[in-house]
């Protein structure tokens, strides 16, 4: 499970490029191939701008030489239907609880914002994930980095989450 030193806050514009190494490293964990990895670089970019934007918080663990990033996610959007943007961990962090806590934190500042439902394009990899996390299926979307590919579209109620 997640450590008690875990803590979620707002990412900083200058954690842009650690983001986007996570999110990268997050993305590889699953196995895809350097070619695939190259097509998603630009759509796992976190840029300096956009990190208020899109309302970031980062989970991170205090460790013996200093803070160290965990995860991150984004909402997106506008009440009442918004967007579970990016939710990414650490390969290391897989498994421990880390994308549970961010997406707790996530839908309760939603549904606090005024939000009563939230959609993911979800990689086919994290589906069973987000499905524990209350998500259902309801269709496909085109992917946003290869071609021709097509990926889960979940949504998440969050009334029914309180």
């Amino acid at each position: 499970m997640v450590s008690a030193i875990a803590v979620i806050r707002p990412a900083r514009p200058e954690e842009a490029a650690a983001l986007t190494a996570l999110a990268l490293r997050s993305k590889a964990y699953w196995g895809y191939d350097e070619a695939f990895m190259a097509a998603c670089r630009d759509e796992l970019t976190v840029a300096e701008d956009e990190v208020a934007d899109r309302r970031t918080v980062v989970a991170q663990a205090q460790a013996p030489d200093g803070e160290r990033l965990l995860g991150f996610a984004t909402l997106e959007g506008y009440p009442p239907h918004g967007e579970l943007g990016m939710l990414f961990v650490d390969p290391g962090s897989i498994g421990r609880g880390v994308g549970r806590l961010l997406f707790g934190h996530v839908a309760a500042t939603a549904a606090r914002l005024g939000f009563t439902r939230l959609s993911i394009d979800a990689d086919p990899n994290a589906e069973p994930f987000y499905r524990a996390m209350g998500a259902v299926t309801v269709g496909r979307v085109p992917s946003g980095s290869i071609a021709g590919r097509t990926l889960p579209l979940m949504t998440v109620d969050l009334r029914a989450l309180a």
